[in-house]
């Protein structure tokens, strides 16, 4: 594969990877770029094609026609036509893209429509707007904000509060026994099994680095995930790429949309480290009694 091959080339030839993950981040990233590219972004704030049908290729093709002719007939007869040709085409648009955001809404929070809020996500992220093109919000007072500034500042502040508030519900935890007993160190059969539960296609966090990239890798992937994950272990300490996240604010389409309570915060954080939280849950979950009747986050229920 193409990619394995230079990144093979950018190790010197080696089969192995750098235990450090700042080195090893840096090479697969510029190797990435280099096989892959890197995409120029868009030019304009609005011009998303996710949500396109095909009445709305059809319309839109028939614009671009109509704008031709007129262009070389230069006649009242075409300039008309060109402007039915776009009202139609605007219809069709504005029909489509709400059809589209009324699905998604519909499936925000199925298993189903996870992978399009995360991928649009991702794209809000990087175009550096909401689903509506938001630019003004309410403080918690109820006042209008606006200007980026400001406004970053208050999903920054409602989102402090959100994270980080108290559960006043009474702990219902059962007092369990200490078991004290040295942590087996973490084996590539965990890391292979892991890494096997993790989905493509997903929004990648503030690294670059997607799962696609250990799964392509192989068995070269398995062996420096398992030195990596041991050595987070034995140190209690993770790298500090992992730390960071992109909170995306997506408007659930209730209520006022310049109300920070009406979005839901979707977080794009680094698929190495989920794929270390996947291991470490793989434990728990072997170590943990868990009663029949509990069905939330139990896979297969």
């Amino acid at each position: 594969m193409v990619f394995r091959e230079e990144l093979r080339q950018a190790l010197g030839g080696q089969e192995v990877l750098p235990d450090n993950w700042n080195t090893t981040a840096k090479v697969i990233r510029e190797t990435g770029r280099k096989v892959l590219g890197v995409s120029s972004g868009r030019k304009k704030d609005d011009k998303e094609t996710w949500w396109w049908n095909e009445k709305v290729q059809e319309s839109i093709q028939r614009k671009r026609l109509a704008r031709k002719k007129w262009d070389r007939e230069r006649t009242e007869e075409s300039r008309q036509e060109y402007r039915e040709m776009q009202r139609e085409a605007k219809i069709e648009v504005a029909k489509a893209k709400q059809k589209a955001y009324e699905d998604m809404y519909a499936r925000l929070d199925s298993a189903e429509g996870e992978r399009d809020v995360y991928r649009l996500a991702r794209q809000r992220d990087r175009d550096g707007k909401d689903v509506q093109q938001v630019r003004v919000i309410k403080d918690r007072e109820g006042n209008v904000l606006t200007g980026d500034k400001r406004v970053m500042e208050r999903w920054k502040e409602y989102y402090d509060e959100e994270v980080n508030k108290e559960n006043d519900r009474e702990s219902r935890v059962v007092e369990a026994n200490k078991v004290e007993k040295e942590v087996e160190r973490i084996s590539k059969g965990e890391v292979r099994r892991a890494l096997k539960r993790m989905k493509r296609g997903k929004a990648v966090g503030p690294d670059d680095i997607p799962v696609e990239v250990w799964k392509c890798l192989g068995e070269m992937a398995v062996e420096f995930l398992t030195r990596l994950f041991n050595k987070v272990l034995e140190s209690e300490r993770m790298p500090e790429e992992w730390r960071r996240s992109v909170l995306v604010p997506i408007f659930k389409n209730k209520g006022d949309v310049q109300n920070c309570g009406n979005y839901r915060g979707i977080k794009l954080m680094s698929h190495t480290m989920k794929l270390w939280e996947r291991v470490v849950e793989a434990r728990l979950r072997g170590e943990v009694s868990i009663c029949e009747q509990q069905y939330g986050f139990m896979p297969r229920k």
